[in-house]
């Protein structure tokens, strides 16, 4: 009797632990589609450019690019198109450094909204299971004091059978 509680209990566990989590993937699904709706394209543009900026595929290739520049500019058979001090490419450096941080300024700031949007969802959904929580441990409690009451019943009908 007590390997069917324990195996019943693992499984009610289980089946609320996959709805839990199909839960939350239908939420997170929502919030992308809305999130994807309600974005123009210029600013997914501007989140591609942020993602692509702060990885490491970037850095590898802008420090081919800078290393292909240098050694370009350098070596004694090519034309130098910037010579040392390398003026040109400190000038596009100095581009690129202008507009990549407000792209990912303005990516950044739509990212702490979303984030804001969902701490708000998860608080709703934490809400709720807390108030089901509370709900299943009232019938508890209710399931407790039924049980006692017949305990007490049996008791007494016991002690009164000679």
């Amino acid at each position: 009797m007590d390997e069917d509680c324990v195996n019943y209990v693992k499984n009610y566990a289980d089946r609320t632990g996959r709805v839990v989590e199909e839960y939350e993937a239908s939420i997170a699904c929502n919030i992308d589609a809305e999130y994807l709706k309600s974005t123009k394209w210029p600013d997914r543009l501007a989140d591609r450019i942020a993602a692509f900026g702060g990885s490491w595929k970037f850095i590898i290739l802008f420090s081919l690019f800078l290393l292909s520049w240098v050694i370009l500019n350098s070596v004694r058979f090519f034309w130098h198109f910037d010579p040392p001090p390398f003026i040109l490419l400190n000038l596009v450096l100095s581009f690129i450094a202008a507009f990549q941080a407000p792209i990912i300024m303005m990516s950044q700031n739509r990212q702490a909204a979303r984030d804001k949007h969902e701490s708000v969802v998860d608080f709703a959904i934490n809400y709720k299971a807390e108030r089901e929580v509370d709900d299943m441990q009232s019938h508890l409690h209710r399931i407790e004091a039924q049980i006692a009451e017949i305990r007490e019943l049996l008791n007494a009908k016991h002690d009164g059978v000679p």
